[in-house]
């Protein structure tokens, strides 16, 4: 079968693998479709994400969706040719931020496409992948494939909406409109929210953000700003964003920080949260909200302008080079069927 792999910086293949068979409670999974995330970017580009380093070739890909090719052995899942999802974590289900509901937080959790562990678990860019059974969803009635695909990624979203706490008739600003900032802006006004502000340095992904719902859209260099917000989430992944939230949340505001920011010390505003009071949360991941993410999905919430390529596996290198152009696309698909 072909994969995506990445060998280190800068060196991407598309190359011949062999599949791994069903063990007990494992499903085949047929991949369809994947979604290029930032963190592939990051392995792509640097070679690392963080301080995960690639350190042997590694199946790039956690956004997948396809087809149950097949089954090993004590398998209670969907059956065979059902489409479906694939959450992309494997908790432990046994340490304290497990069993205390916080398993997006599991140090021991296995997630595809990640370099985290040695041997690092590989992802979803392959043309069929082995995963637990239940990592597998069929999906609702209706939903296609390459809509199911931004699961994951709206799920990421969801998870900072509920960090944020009640949005009901809230003025909320987003900072970054790439395919997370134009998510959460979906969520946000499915959760109630009254104005959506985003905030952003280039006019093509502003635009998407209108398009999914963002009542106004400012640039990020514009030296108006944004105006004055009850909530913030930072999705940019930058200080200059970091910056952004804390100077424009209203005092007793509370600021959510999603996007992963360079690594090392970033300095930031600490007198500001002090003296204005503000309530700092981190977002990570998700967990169960992959499965509202595929409700939402299939009764049809807005975001599909947020999907702007889709490139054959065979094509994987232009796919990568689309994706990191941030003035041209937003979430780029390997169509891997």
């Amino acid at each position: 079968m072909l994969a995506c792999v990445v060998h280190g910086a800068g060196d991407l293949r598309v190359e011949n693998r062999a599949p791994v068979e069903p063990g007990e409670g494992e499903i085949v999974v047929a991949v369809s479709f994947g979604g290029i995330c930032g963190s592939d970017l990051h392995y792509y580009h640097r070679g690392a994400v963080g301080d995960f380093h690639v350190r042997e070739p590694l199946v790039l890909g956690h956004e997948v969706v396809g087809h149950v090719a097949a089954h090993g052995s004590d398998v209670d899942g969907p059956a065979a040719g059902t489409p479906v999802a694939v959450h992309p974590a494997t908790p432990c289900d046994d340490c304290p931020e497990c069993t205390g509901n916080h398993r997006n937080v599991c140090a021991d959790t296995r997630y595809l496409g990640s370099a985290a562990r040695l041997p690092h678990v590989h992802g979803g860019f392959a043309q069929r992948i082995t995963v637990p059974a239940a990592q597998v969803r069929a999906l609702p009635p209706g939903l296609e494939l390459e809509r199911a695909v931004l699961a994951e990624p709206l799920s990421v979203a969801l998870h900072a909406v509920r960090r944020a706490g009640d949005v009901t008739g809230r003025r909320v600003l987003v900072t970054g409109a790439g395919p997370i900032g134009c998510l959460l802006v979906a969520a946000l006004r499915r959760a109630g929210a009254a104005e959506v502000v985003v905030s952003d340095l280039l006019d093509a992904p502003l635009a998407l953000a209108s398009k999914v719902g963002a009542t106004s859209v400012v640039r990020a260099d514009d030296p108006a700003g944004p105006g004055e917000a009850d909530i913030a989430i930072e999705a940019s992944g930058s200080p200059a964003g970091l910056r952004t939230c804390l100077e424009r949340v209203r005092r007793a505001g509370r600021v959510v920080l999603l996007g992963l920011l360079p690594p090392g010390e970033v300095g930031f505003l600490g007198n500001v949260v002090v003296t204005r009071e503000l309530t700092l949360a981190g977002a990570f991941r998700f967990d169960r909200e992959f499965d509202e993410a595929l409700t939402l999905l299939a009764d049809g919430l807005p975001v599909d302008p947020v999907v702007t390529h889709t490139f054959p596996l065979e094509r994987a290198t232009e796919a990568f080079d689309v994706a990191g152009n941030r003035a041209v696309a937003s979430k780029v698909l390997l169509d891997l069927s």
